[in-house]
């Protein structure tokens, strides 16, 4: 039996990457990330929306490593703040990247805004290239709305302030198992798989 092929995951989150294994644990590869490289360059990651950046992440860790690659960007985007954070989502109260910074300062920019028009949703595009080219495409999205202060230790980015009601809590106050269900990542991941499975069974095929 042949071992399971390489798929690098264009990030240095173990959290994230611990999130993409259980999301993908049904396919018959090996999820490594880029703190897994003796070295690499960084991608460039200057787009306009999610799904320019994940697409740029995933071909130019691809060809630079040689490996099948998954490239993520995911973010947090507020009605009325006209969309933001947004694409800033990880640097939006500088460049630390600090989770509480910047779950604070929404809070702190929608301090006066009425509960009715907190409206707010995550939204994650993957991308999926080898060094050859680009493979697919696809996003995924959850609704909810910007709670009234950070709640539960779960989760991490902006799932504190993040109140989901068909739950009645913050995507912070919920096991893993629970956000996976109807996550924006968990959608997106989804058609991602189906997307692998395709590319898998026709380089399979190719291979017999």
């Amino acid at each position: 039996m042949s071992p399971a092929r390489k798929l690098l995951v264009a990030t240095t989150n173990k959290k994230k990457l611990r999130e993409l294994e259980t999301l993908l644990s049904s396919l018959d590869l090996r999820l490594v990330c880029l703190g897994d490289l003796p070295s690499y360059e960084e991608a460039e990651e200057n787009g306009e929306t999610f799904e320019e950046n994940a697409e740029m992440k995933a071909l130019g860790y691809a060809k630079q490593t040689g490996l099948l690659t998954l490239g993520e960007d995911s973010g947090f985007c507020c009605k009325a703040l006209k969309g933001a954070p947004g694409v800033y989502s990880a640097r939006f109260a500088g460049p630390a990247k600090n989770d509480a910074e910047n779950n604070q300062k929404v809070l702190d920019l929608l301090r006066d805004v009425p509960n009715d028009k907190r409206g707010a949703y995550f939204k994650s595009a993957v991308a999926i290239a080898e060094p050859g080219g680009l493979i697919g495409i696809v996003s995924g999205e959850v609704h909810g709305y910007v709670h009234s202060c950070a709640a539960g230790s779960h989760g991490f980015g902006y799932d504190p302030i993040f109140y989901y009601p068909p739950y009645g809590k913050t995507f912070g106050e919920v096991p893993a198992e629970l956000k996976h269900k109807v996550s924006h990542r968990a959608k997106a991941l989804k058609k991602t798989r189906e997307l692998l499975e395709k590319y898998l069974l026709k380089s399979n095929c190719g291979n017999v």
